[in-house]
């Protein structure tokens, strides 16, 4: 342990200036982000809005974040990585902190759609960022690392988020529509120190990069090539991104309805899901050193899929809690390689157009299948509704693995 720790450490001080100032900024907006995900749907609560309010401003920052990823894309690959993300990042600050005081409902959704408009263009950028700044062959750990602790810096977010908000309603005798607001306001804040280190960070230097990388061959530039590429590689993102949406948004409801678990529970073990997927995350370099980053990503999909089944089908919640831990985080652990493979098999000139492109399909899933979902509980209760809708995304989920495999497995991507 000791040995990956200090091997973890080195990779962390090679990286370049600019990717440890980008890895700094994007905890700081994590942590914020992390907050605000957590605590805004509280607030709006206590200032009285009924649930819809709560859908409303939910689906308007994802309309809004689905328009925007193409053009953010090519805008990204247009006019750079670091303006891109410090622009959307200092409008989002702005929308956050509006948010954070407004109680005028059409104004707070508006802000919302605001929100997800421009903080597309800080997800859209930062992958190819990330991949314009490093070598192939430290990408998969650099991946590895910047999933990890965006994953971590959410869960610290939005655990202290929760327990700031409860100590200012209990120790300092604030009611709790003012201490959440309070607690906003510094997430907020902490969003807002992000822009400092991406102030910081300069210009990429391609030659510097390619200069790392003699041994590799120019990716073609033609479009038609790099475009097949990314509808390929998407179709698969979309069949993961609709099993997904039939499932994890209404993992809270399957532990509440199927187990009758307590909230405290239910935020216990989404917590320990998210933490395990971070650990899991810094474990997937060793695989694909031995297997390569194909067939290590396709492995870690299916090793999920039996956990899945399990926690779809069992009437235990302790097994249930186990089968989801695990699901959770060996799914989850192939996110980094995904990226990684996205960003070996594209040209600079795509990868941002690449990136929006993979997250755009992944929405449409997760937002279309919502009503299956929860119609299939409706129709067939809490046990075989549940059964059912974990079915279909496992069978998903081996449809888009064999998929992925068979038109990349062959190519010699991340064999290194």
């Amino acid at each position: 342990m000791i040995l990956w720790i200090k091997d973890w450490k080195t990779k962390i001080s090679s990286f370049n200036r600019n990717i440890r100032l980008f890895m700094l900024a994007n905890i700081l907006i994590q942590i914020g982000m992390g907050v605000f995900s957590v605590m805004y749907n509280l607030y709006l609560k206590e200032l009285g809005f009924p649930e819809t309010i709560n859908g409303k401003v939910i689906s308007m920052t994802s309309l809004a974040s689905a328009i925007m990823l193409i053009p953010a894309g090519f805008l990204s690959d247009r006019f750079g990585r670091k303006w891109m993300i410090i622009l959307g990042s200092i409008i989002t600050v702005l929308t956050l902190f509006y948010r954070s005081v407004t109680v005028e409902e059409q104004s707070l959704i508006y802000a919302a759609f605001l929100t997800g408009l421009f903080m597309a263009l800080v997800q859209v950028s930062g992958v190819p960022f990330l991949a314009e700044n490093s070598t192939a062959s430290e990408r998969m750990h650099l991946f590895s690392i910047h999933f990890s602790l965006v994953t971590i810096a959410s869960v610290v977010g939005s655990l202290g988020g929760g327990v700031l908000a409860d100590a200012l309603h209990l120790y300092a005798a604030m009611p709790i529509q003012e201490s959440i607001k309070w607690v906003l306001i510094l997430g907020t804040f902490i969003f807002a120190l992000g822009l400092i280190p991406l102030f910081q960070l300069k210009p990429t230097v391609r030659q510097e990069i390619k200069t790392a990388q003699t041994s590799e061959k120019e990716l073609p530039s033609t479009f038609k090539r790099n475009i097949i590429i990314i509808l390929l590689f998407g179709f698969s993102n979309l069949l993961i991104g609709t099993g997904s949406g039939l499932v994890i948004p209404y993992l809270n409801l399957y532990f509440a309805n199927r187990f009758d678990a307590s909230n405290s529970y239910i935020g216990l073990i989404l917590s320990l899901g998210s933490g395990m997927t971070a650990v899991a995350m810094l474990m997937g370099p060793a695989l694909v050193k031995r297997v390569g980053q194909v067939r290590a990503l396709v492995i870690f999909q299916l090793l999920s899929i039996p956990f899945l089944f399990i926690t779809g089908y069992t009437n235990s919640l302790i097994v249930a809690s186990i089968g989801f831990l695990l699901r959770q985080a060996l799914m989850n652990a192939g996110n980094p390689i995904q990226s990684a493979i996205a960003m070996d098999l594209v040209h600079d000139k795509y990868k941002g157009l690449a990136n929006s492109v993979n997250q755009m399909v992944f929405n449409i899933g997760w937002a279309s299948t919502g009503a299956i979902s929860t119609g299939l509980v409706m129709a067939y209760g809490y046990y075989w509704g549940y059964a059912y809708t974990f079915t279909i995304t496992g069978i998903l989920y081996i449809v888009a693995s064999t998929y992925f495999y068979i038109l990349f497995g062959r190519k010699k991507v991340g064999t290194k």
